[in-house]
Parts: structure tokens; sequence; C-alpha cells
């Protein structure tokens, strides 16, 4: 499904193949070759998402520009099935593996991998041919790859990256109050600009 989004509608090249049941929403380009499979979700909510030639978005990925981080993939990459990718930048021949998260902000080199259900913190950078294992995170930059049970340490770095202002323009509540209030009202505020989507009958020129 194509999907016009605040005025902007998706551009898929004439060789590529989006699933019925994928959904592409807005200020999306998907490039030459590239595969978009059953269920995916590629979707510009705030930046542009761009997916380069001979790539393959696999059942149940969700790609999403955001605000101030659009989402950019070079040519060659492989998206597993039911990966999070969310305002990042991609470059050539990464593998990404299902369950894969890969957070805003964040860059993965040439030739990277991220395992099985790894993560790649916000504004993370990771040289090419870096390999992230199973489950594992990685963070910073220049990163550390760290296994999901040594939290203190990945806590020490993805504190001061600040995850609420980075992604919700928020800044941590002090000890004791929440920020889910502002963060659902501002976000709820965002989404409603689908209220004026509009389902595309044909394929975009």
């Amino acid at each position: 499904m194509l999907i016009e989004h605040r005025g902007l509608r998706p551009r898929v090249h004439p060789t590529a193949y989006i699933a019925p049941t994928a959904t592409i929403c807005g200020d999306v380009v998907v490039g030459a070759e590239s595969r978009v499979l059953f269920g995916a979700v590629l979707t510009a909510e705030g930046a542009p998402v761009v997916i380069g030639a001979h790539c393959i978005i696999m059942e149940g990925a969700v790609l999403r520009g955001a605000p101030t981080f659009p989402l950019t993939i070079g040519d060659h990459v492989l998206v597993g099935p039911r990966a999070y990718l969310s305002g990042c930048t991609v470059e050539e021949s990464v593998f990404l593996a299902a369950g894969s998260t890969i957070f805003n902000g964040a860059r993965l080199g040439a030739g990277s991998e991220v395992r099985i259900n790894g993560v790649v913190h916000i504004k993370t950078i990771l040289p090419p041919d870096t390999t992230v294992p199973i489950g594992w995170v990685a963070v910073g930059d220049p990163p550390r790859i760290l296994p999901p049970d040594r939290h203190e340490e990945i806590w020490a770095m993805q504190g001061p990256l600040h995850f609420p202002r980075t992604v919700f323009g928020l800044e941590r509540p002090a000890a004791g109050e929440s920020l889910m209030p502002e963060l659902t009202r501002r976000y709820a505020a965002g989404l409603g600009r689908h209220r004026s989507d509009r389902v595309l009958e044909e394929e975009p020129g």
C-alpha cells in the first residue's frame, strides 16, 4: 500500500517490488531492484526514508524517518524480519538480522553485521566491517559492544547520549517524576498528522 503523507508521495523504482501488504508512507524512495516484503512498514515521520538499489526489506521490518533524523540505506543491504530502524544511516552491503534494532543518529559502516536481536544505540558509529553479536548492544563513538547482562556499563555510556532528548526532545525527568504524559501528548500530536493521509490508487510517478 502506498500512502501520501503531508503532501509527499512514495517514489518506487519501476524495477522494485512492493508486496501487497507492505506499507510505504510519505517521503520514501525505494531504489532499483529492491524488494519490500509482506508486512514491512516504511514511513517518513518528519524526515525522508531512502532505500538504495538491490536491497531486501524482509517481512515485518519497520523503517522510520524521524524528525531531524532521516533514514538512509545504501545498496545491497538486507534488513531481516522484525528489524526496527529509526533515523539511522546504513552504508552499503550491511546485514541486519532478524530482530535487530538501530536507533536515531546511528551510522553503520559498509560491510557491517548486526546479528539476531542485536542493538545499535542512538548516535553510535560502527566502523566498516564491524559485527554486533547475537543479542549484544553497541553504544557510543567509538563504540563499545557489550553483552546485555552488562547493563551498568551500557547505561554509563548510554545515559549521556540523552535518549529522551535525542528522540523526543524532552529532558529526563527528576527522580519520582515521569516524562510519559508529555511524551505521549507530543507524540500523539505528531502522529495525528496521519489523519489527512491518502491511499494512492496507482503507483506514484
